[in-house]
């Protein structure tokens, strides 16, 4: 063999080599940091969590600061006294009658469970054909069941109130890194850039801004979208003299935080509880025209107007999302689907699409 000729191929095996070590190495590196990201997902949840609420207080001290001329460390007091306030008074104004009806609700609940069955009972003698479809017995089985995992839920509720010290240390963790992340969002920021090559930063500051509107249009969109969906239940329920009316309006909103799901929960919730009191089909069907009413209000109306500026997520998406980030994180998961969709959404959008594919931007506030 030709010297110059094994010298070429030594040299061809080398470099290549060379070209493989650092493909490894990414890929260590990858399978490292999602084993990384599985064992402290809680945590990473809790620096979530506190990263949207440092979102949703930046957003309110621009906006003092800007109606008002105050600087920024006095806009913050001002942001988180108005928080902090509002949480009080709707605390003082609703919890205690919230309370009250909960507690209402769940003493007659197996006076509930009963009258369902016996409307079932009553649905299949009149229907028989429906006999195949609702079988009381296993009607029954299925009531059982749920007042059993509420006696299990009561009786484990004192080991559980242990627990509250954990949550409650939490909470504050949250809290504490919520308040850093508003006072020194440059700090955080700068840190994260600083770990991408120097080549790619000004992508970083691209995609950082990207995320901090997407997160502050989402954010405050969705506390308007809980707020009118709160309120309209509430009031029509009160209307129909449905019982809880409150406690359900209450709930409605919350649940909206859960795209279709906690949609289908509130609409279906209280008609069973009028089902179970008055036993009238005719009335729970018309709850349920109601809760059908308000969502198509809020989405229709409500919704497109305040998400105009905001982030629009596919459906789909947004369904798998919440499937997802809930069989991985369990309830609390539930909370942050949505957003940790739009975070996605964005680096997809101006890394993927705009930084390697060369796409056109699309703007900093739409996430598509």
């Amino acid at each position: 063999m030709n010297p110059e000729s094994a010298e070429l191929g030594t040299s061809a095996g080398v470099f290549r080599r060379v070209q493989l070590v650092p493909g490894l190495a990414v890929v260590v590196l990858t399978v490292l940091l999602l084993w990384l990201a599985g064992t402290v997902a809680d945590m990473l949840l809790l620096l979530f969590i506190s990263v949207l609420l440092a979102v949703y207080l930046s957003a309110v001290t621009d906006l003092i600061g800007r109606r008002f001329g105050l600087a920024r460390g006095w806009a913050f007091v001002a942001a988180l006294t108005f928080s902090l306030a509002t949480l009080v008074a709707l605390g003082v104004l609703l919890f205690p009658p919230v309370v009250d009806q909960t507690r209402q609700l769940i003493t007659k609940l197996p006076d509930y469970a009963r009258a369902w069955t016996a409307w079932f009972n009553q649905l299949v003698a009149n229907y028989p054909a429906l006999q195949p479809v609702v079988d009381p017995d296993k009607q029954g089985q299925i009531v059982d069941v749920a007042l059993n995992e509420v006696k299990d839920f009561a009786a484990g509720l004192v080991p559980k109130v242990f627990n509250l010290l954990h949550v409650f240390i939490d909470i504050v963790a949250v809290c504490v890194m919520a308040i850093y992340l508003t006072l020194h969002p440059q700090t955080y920021r700068d840190l994260v850039v600083g770990l991408v090559p120097p080549r790619h930063r000004d992508r970083a500051r691209e995609v950082f801004v990207a995320l901090s509107v997407t997160l502050r249009a989402w954010i405050i969109a969705q506390l308007v979208a809980m707020l009118v969906l709160g309120i309209l239940t509430a009031f029509l329920l009160y209307l129909l003299s449905v019982p809880y009316w409150l406690a359900f309006g209450i709930f409605t909103g919350l649940a909206a935080i859960v795209p279709f799901f906690g949609t289908l929960v509130s609409t279906i919730l209280p008609a069973l509880f009028v089902l179970g009191a008055d036993g009238s089909p005719l009335r729970a069907l018309l709850v349920v025209l109601v809760g059908v009413l308000v969502h198509l209000v809020e989405g229709n109306f409500v919704a497109p107007l305040i998400f105009q500026r905001g982030v629009h997520l596919p459906p789909v998406l947004t369904i798998m999302s919440v499937l997802i980030v809930g069989s991985l994180l369990g309830p609390v998961g539930l909370l942050v689907a949505v957003p940790t969709l739009a975070v996605v959404m964005v680096l997809v959008r101006k890394v993927l699409f705009e930084g390697v594919y060369g796409d056109a931007p699309h703007g900093a506030n739409a996430a598509r």
